[in-house]
């Protein structure tokens, strides 16, 4: 969902890093704009996606990139925050491999913004599951997703379906992670983007993502137990996504990246199946 080093071309990767460096420094200074950085950097984010002309100009890296540089100050200076005008100038000045490239990069550094704020607030391990439960919500509800995905229907209408189903229920990181996603979904299916923010939260806490399956609910210190072997197993702390499936009869199927583990009753029965059939 958010830009990273593996669907960036070189030039961007570097500039995507300097940027995130001025960033992380803004967020030093003043460790209470986290919210207002992620969510203007989004704003602008949304303009640079509606007015192509604009975008090409400010990523255009064969121009001057002081010229670039004033002329995000002058379009934006009264608009946001001083610490997110310092971060969008330098995303100006710096070299993009094209311009969707330039807007990719500006998303993940609102989501990193956000993030560190619900770091700091102790709130990201709310938010991380937050989203998992949302994007669960959704996937259960197809016509709900069709909706949110809907390219013929307002934006306004999608990000006001959104703000119902969440309400006043969960942090205010979830709430703009989630209504960026809605209001600009550049292609990208709604469950499929809420859990890989999801796993961007994860990754903030060092913690990889096993999605757990089981046909009833864990106790505590169940997950507790799973949670340790699969720290044995990878060598690296795990954040279990809980999602309950009476179907499986019994037992659990967990997934850590493209691993599937299926000790449930019916992945035992599907299994000996195959065999009998082979």
């Amino acid at each position: 969902m958010t830009a990273t080093a593996s669907t960036l071309h070189a030039a961007s990767r570097e500039a995507l890093a300097a940027v995130e460096l001025t960033l992380l420094d803004v967020l030093e200074s003043s460790p209470t704009s986290s919210g207002t950085v992620g969510e203007e950097l989004f704003a602008v984010v949304a303009l640079l996606d509606r007015e192509i002309g604009l975008r090409r100009t400010v990523a255009d890296s064969s121009t001057d990139s002081a010229g670039r540089e004033r002329l995000v100050a002058d379009l934006l200076t009264g608009k946001v925050s001083a610490e997110a005008l310092k971060v969008l100038t330098t995303a100006a000045g710096a070299r993009w491999s094209s311009p969707r490239e330039l807007v990719d990069g500006l998303e993940s550094l609102a989501v990193t913004a956000l993030l560190v704020g619900a770091e700091r607030a102790g709130r990201l391990d709310a938010v991380e599951d937050e989203l998992f439960r949302l994007g669960r919500i959704i996937a259960d509800h197809t016509d709900l997703e069709q909706v949110l995905t809907d390219r013929g229907a307002a934006t306004e209408g999608k990000v006001a379906l959104v703000r119902e189903l969440v309400g006043a229920k969960v942090d205010r990181t979830t709430v703009a992670l989630v209504e960026n996603l809605v209001g600009s979904p550049r292609g990208r299916q709604v469950v499929t983007g809420l859990e890989e923010l999801a796993a961007e939260a994860a990754k903030r806490r060092e913690r990889s993502v096993a999605h757990v399956i089981s046909a009833g609910p864990l106790s505590e210190a169940q997950q507790e137990r799973l949670a340790a072997s699969l720290q044995r197993i990878y060598a690296r702390p795990i954040a279990l996504h809980l999602e309950i499936d009476p179907d499986l009869g019994g037992g659990l199927v967990v997934k850590v990246g493209d691993e599937v583990i299926d000790g449930s009753t019916t992945g035992r029965l599907d299994a000996l199946r195959r065999r009998f059939a082979g």
